[in-house]
């Protein structure tokens, strides 16, 4: 037994499954890189700012995306790496599959779709939130029951998140209609909200007080925290809070990597799109934060309501209230790609698992019209829209970091474990310093794991333990590994 769970499936496996692909090669560099961008920026540059600053980091904040974004860089340079060598769905699970062997690629097939699943429904919820505060800038208010889950509603009878519940649908449609439709969407989304932020930024810094900057690293001290209990913030202890609180903002980049089957040219493109994404990313965040901390005092100012909508806040108090009609349309409107490439990831992690076996044959069903996989992104989203519309939705971005940040660990691993092993595989990117890259990798993702809330490292480590029965009781019987196929 011990031999067959870490077996490892021939890299000639994978390029038999790239040539029997039934999904349409479209997606060139930029809408590879636009998808990158649509998972990356979405509501969380406009709520986690916020709540990171005034929480963990102060003026710091700037540094804690520098930290998040240097723990995504050294896990993208190894994505990259993969993607030019393996350019197939599945991501960081067939990466794990070709080289560490089968039980971690289950593991972290599993993880990923407590990444992508628990991101959709995270984000449903927030769009519905943000639809919501769009409708009442134009004085239009819906019925508690139909924006509420029955656990969060305060009054009598029936009630339901709507909004988040047919949101979820709408992107379903687009899903299932083919990639093409879905990646135009996304392009658009992406320009417009990329214009958003774009737009805090310049108009923002005709609005800045350096005074706010003083201290930029403020001294540690207790605050009370979200949770109402005390906890240790600012100094550089609250620089790396700050990382791995705001680190869900990053999330994304990776999705590009479940793309690999629908891009015109994967070996070249994947590389260049999941760096150039997260480089885009990085920047932009880093210069919200400085101007929302510029802006506002990180203590006495983002506190109240500012919390929930800082930079609308920001632009508020400077005496700019029409922009918050920009930036919160612009939420609205980046929220839906965020969902997007979200499913759109979780349904090609199962084609891929579906694919070796692992999963049931339901899941690699491809539409012959639309060539996509229906059945699953139909089953994706009944799902999605069920939880996001009934139940309240709390420490979800933790957990969904969790999952994310252990993939990032193991890719990290698995690439320099594959480069030793076999060094003489074509490689149409390399990562420079590898040993070095790979080791920074998984030590600066473990130490944010261990950054993250307690209650949701649990719940992540539980459902952690569910995929490991699921994979003895049915992945392991099934594999096509275990039956010769």
């Amino acid at each position: 037994m011990s031999q067959s769970i870490w077996r490892k499936k021939p890299i000639s496996a994978f390029e038999a499954d790239m040539k029997k692909s039934n999904l349409n090669r479209v997606l060139g560099k930029w809408s590879l890189t636009a998808i990158g961008i649509g998972a990356i920026i979405g509501g969380g540059i406009f709520v986690l700012t916020g709540t990171a600053a005034h929480y963990h980091a102060g003026p710091a904040l700037a540094l804690s995306f520098v930290v998040a974004g240097i723990a995504c860089i050294f896990a993208a340079l190894c994505y990259a790496e993969f993607a030019s060598m393996l350019p197939v769905e599945g991501s960081a699970y067939a990466y794990a599959y070709g080289t560490v062997g089968e039980l971690f690629a289950w593991l972290i097939g599993w993880g990923l779709i407590l990444e992508y699943g628990m991101g959709a429904m995270t984000v449903a919820v927030s769009w519905s939130g943000y639809f919501n505060k769009l409708l009442g800038l134009f004085s239009i208010k819906l019925p508690a029951q139909l924006t509420n889950d029955p656990f969060s509603y305060t009054g009598e009878g029936f009630s339901m998140n709507l909004p988040a519940f047919l949101i979820v649908w709408v992107v379903t449609s687009i899903l299932v209609k083919g990639i093409k439709e879905a990646a135009s969407a996304n392009n658009l989304i992406v320009v417009l909200k990329v214009a958003a932020v774009l737009f805090v930024i310049f108009v923002g810094m005709f609005a800045l007080k350096p005074e706010n900057w003083t201290p930029f690293i403020p001294d540690a001290k207790d605050i009370i925290g979200e949770d109402g209990k005390p906890h240790s913030a600012y100094g550089i202890g609250g620089i790396f809070g700050g990382a791995a609180a705001i680190f869900f903002a990053y999330i994304g980049f990776d999705a590009v990597s479940t793309q690999a089957g629908e891009a015109i040219n994967p070996k070249k493109d994947m590389p260049f799109a999941i760096i150039a994404s997260l480089l885009i990313c990085t920047v932009l965040y880093i210069a919200v934060s400085l101007v929302l901390t510029g802006m506002m005092h990180y203590e006495k100012d983002i506190v109240g309501d500012a919390l929930k909508a800082p930079v609308a806040a920001a632009f508020d108090k400077a005496g700019k209230p029409w922009a918050m009609y920009i930036i919160t349309a612009a939420a609205t409107a980046g929220l839906i790609s965020v969902m997007l490439v979200m499913m759109l990831g979780q349904t090609r992690i199962f084609l891929g698992m579906a694919k070796d076996g692992l999963l049931p044959n339901f899941f690699k069903e491809i539409h012959e019209k639309f060539k996509t996989p229906y059945k699953s992104t139909i089953l994706v989203g009944l799902v999605v829209s069920i939880v996001a519309a009934f139940t309240p939705i709390s420490l979800l971005g933790d957990m969904t970091s969790f999952g994310t940040l252990f993939a990032f660990a193991m890719v990290c691993g698995a690439v320099w474990l594959l480069r030793m092993r076999e060094p003489q595989l074509e490689r149409g990117f390399k990562v420079p310093a590898l040993p070095v890259i790979a080791v920074l990798g998984i030590l600066t993702n473990v130490f944010l794991i261990i950054n993250l809330n307690k209650l949701a490292q649990m719940l992540a480590t539980g459902w952690l333990v569910i995929g490991v029965l699921v994979y003895f009781i049915y992945g392991k019987r099934n594999s096509n590994l275990e039956n010769n196929v």
